[in-house]
C-alpha cells in the first residue's frame, strides 16, 4: 500500500472534520496522539532493553509494530489536516536525509544542517 492510499484509508477512523484552523481540537489531539504514542512505542522499547537485555520476541516485535502503527496513523491524519499529501511527506524527508548525506551532515544538530 502507498503513503497516499494509506492516508485516504485512515482517515475513516478519523471521529473530526479535517480543518486548517491549527485551533481545532481535533488537530490538537492528533499532535497530542501522536506524542502519546511516539511515547509508548519508546517505553516498549525502553523495557526489552531493561527487562530482556535488548532480546526481542515475535510478540515483543508485534506489540512495537502496533505502537509503531499508530503512530503512522497520526502521521498521516496530521499531514491531511495540513493539506499534505502523506507521500510528499516522506519524499520530503528523503530528500532532507539526501541533502544531509551528501554534505556529511547526518549527524549534529539544527533543522537546516
Amino acid at each position: 500500500m502507498g503513503f497516499d492510499e494509506y492516508q485516504e484509508k485512515a482517515k475513516k477512523y478519523d471521529f473530526f472534520e479535517a480543518t486548517e484552523d491549527l485551533k481545532e481540537v481535533g488537530f490538537i489531539e492528533k499532535v497530542l496522539g501522536l506524542t502519546g504514542e511516539a511515547g509508548e512505542a519508546a517505553d516498549k522499547i525502553k523495557k526489552l532493553l531493561r527487562d530482556k537485555d535488548g532480546v526481542i520476541s515475535d510478540e515483543d516485535r508485534s506489540l512495537v509494530i502496533k505502537e509503531l502503527g499508530d503512530t503512522l496513523w497520526y502521521t498521516a491524519a496530521i499531514a491531511r489536516y495540513l493539506g499534505v499529501p502523506l507521500s510528499e511527506v516522506a519524499a520530503g524527508n528523503i530528500d532532507k536525509l539526501e541533502s544531509r548525506y551528501q554534505r556529511n551532515k547526518l549527524h549534529g544538530e539544527g533543522d537546516e544542517r
